[in-house]
């Protein structure tokens, strides 16, 4: 096919299908409040509502709203800092049938955990689960097939060391096991790389770039960094540093890496943004010989754009089916003022968001076509996605220091 007909085909087919998945636009508030959002039933109402910083807004029409934790002392300021809510997510940690909600600060911060009060109003209990929460794109996920979920994050818990560069050692890669016969005292670290002063360079605090999931198929969920995956022993009771397997995955690290089969030859591959603060967006296909092949979708430029589409600063990714067709698609934006507006690469650019439809044509290749959701919103640290008003489409909220908004599909 000659490359004009197929770029005009293509951008038909795109076209076609962009009228057909559209979303209705919310504003909750304008306020910058937090940089991740938590969705759940938190008063039993049988509506989704959604928590971003102190406050839940309920559903279904979100217009009335509570603070569950006093306000900041001052209004946070999205163009000077940041807030204590970098990511937010909701489940019922201590069994009671309620949704609670659990928050990762500024990278380094704890790990705060917000017991619902059964829905009885007012301030909820607040537990420090975990002194030292680093990386910037902390996540809950199973690590150890146990069916709950563990904190996905790294700790560098620096303490000093004179033979250490920097008089400090520590950063590891890990996981924190929560106690669930006592869910809000101090979870439990395991950490996966041995403390070194090369690792100390690398783990820290402001590591971009983390994720989980099941790279080489053996059941067993592995551990992703920008530099390459960690696999996990068969037993791990015996504390052992997890198997490295280095793959250049990004270069500066970006948001939250996922494992998933793009292509559909049955050999997960890995899902990535290059730079948090810069460009880029890939898919690496996994080879037969454990090697990978990178795909991208945007280039580490503003002028690389191999789908025709390209925005800096990638700092948020869900993973998730958006059209209904059973494959799940990418679903990413442009993070708002990450380092205020003279900051990184473009931050006066629209904050737009968008999701990315993934194709496979049957033979093991895949293309994904960008879709724009909305160009004045963009993404936080994380976001949510998901079913909110239960009507069987897939629907997305945002929370970052453009506001908290939500996604609601037609």
């Amino acid at each position: 096919m000659r490359p004009l007909l197929a770029l005009t085909l293509a951008s038909l087919f795109a076209s076609a299908t962009a009228a057909e998945v559209s979303f209705s636009k919310q504003t909750l508030t304008k306020d910058f409040v937090a940089e991740g959002v938590a969705v759940a039933d938190f008063n039993h109402d049988g509506h989704m509502d959604v928590a971003a910083g102190g406050t839940i807004w309920f559903g279904p029409d979100f217009k009335k709203k509570e603070s569950h934790t006093p306000p900041p002392a001052k209004p946070y300021d999205g163009a000077k800092g940041y807030s204590d809510y970098f990511v937010s997510y909701a489940h019922d940690f201590n069994g009671d049938g309620w949704a609670d909600i659990l928050v990762y600060g500024f990278p380094g911060a704890p790990a705060w955990l917000y017991i619902n009060p059964q829905g009885k109003g007012g301030e909820w209990a607040k537990h420090n689960i975990f002194d030292v929460a680093d990386g910037e794109s902390p996540a809950l996920a199973d690590m150890n097939g146990d069916g709950k979920p563990e904190l996905l994050i790294h700790s560098s818990d620096l303490k000093k060391d004179p033979k250490a560069k920097g008089g400090k050692s520590g950063g590891q890669f890990g996981y924190a096991e929560i106690d669930w016969a006592n869910p809000t005292g101090k979870a439990k670290f395991h950490p996966i790389t041995e403390k070194s002063p090369a690792n100390d360079q690398k783990i820290f605090k402001y590591t971009h770039g983390y994720g989980a999931g099941d790279v080489n198929g053996d059941g067993r969920v592995d551990l992703l960094e920008k530099d390459g995956w960690y696999e996990q022993p068969k037993d791990l009771s015996k504390g052992e540093p997890w198997t490295f397997h280095p793959v250049k995955f990004a270069g500066h690290g970006g948001a939250q890496m996922y494992v998933y089969d793009v292509n559909g030859d049955g050999r997960p591959d890995v899902i990535t943004s290059d730079h948090a603060h810069g460009y880029g967006l890939s898919w690496f296909e996994q080879n037969k010989d454990g090697t990978f092949t990178e795909h991208k979708l945007m280039g580490t430029t503003k002028a690389d754009a191999p789908l025709g589409v390209n925005f800096s600063q990638i700092h948020a990714i869900e993973l998730i089916d958006v059209n209904g067709d059973g494959l799940k698609d990418i679903v990413c934006g442009k993070r708002r003022w990450a380092h205020g507006p003279k900051g990184d690469a473009d931050p006066s650019d629209d904050p737009v968001l968008y999701w990315f439809e993934l194709k496979r044509d049957g033979k093991g290749g895949a293309t994904y076509i960008p879709h724009l959701i909305d160009n004045d919103s963009g993404v936080g640290t994380q976001f949510w996605a998901g079913d909110i008003n239960k009507d069987g489409k897939t629907d997305v909220v945002v929370a970052n220091k453009h506001g908290v908004f939500v996604f609601t599909q037609k």
